[in-house]
């Protein structure tokens, strides 16, 4: 083999080599652009998604804070039920002393 062929052959080796290297690299960058745009689009779903989180929080927080507010006007609490209820007791064993009384009363 003579040199002049040698020094061809090491050429054509030497450009298939680097041929072969772009392809790669553009392989390679094509890949990574598509993982990067996976990312973007994972990323603006999360966006989205904490986005209607935080509406549905803040709307869970004003429909508790109107509970709050309409709950004194609905529901009486236990201890207020009880007082009332033994005011109505003593008031009705009043009437029913008096009644007794009258009674007592209009059979002497």
């Amino acid at each position: 083999m003579e040199f002049w062929q040698l020094v061809s052959m090491l050429a054509t080796f030497i450009g298939l080599l680097i041929a072969a290297g772009k392809v790669l690299i553009v392989q390679i960058e094509r890949h990574q652009a598509e993982r990067d745009q996976k990312q973007e689009d994972q990323l603006k779903a999360m966006l989205e998604q904490i986005s209607r989180q935080a509406d549905n929080t803040a709307r869970l927080e004003r429909d508790f804070l109107r509970f709050q507010a309409d709950l004194p006007l609905q529901y009486v609490r236990r201890e207020d039920y009880v007082r009332n209820q033994t005011v109505i007791e003593a008031k009705l064993d009043a009437i029913a002393l008096r009644f007794e009384n009258l009674q007592l009363r209009g059979n002497q």
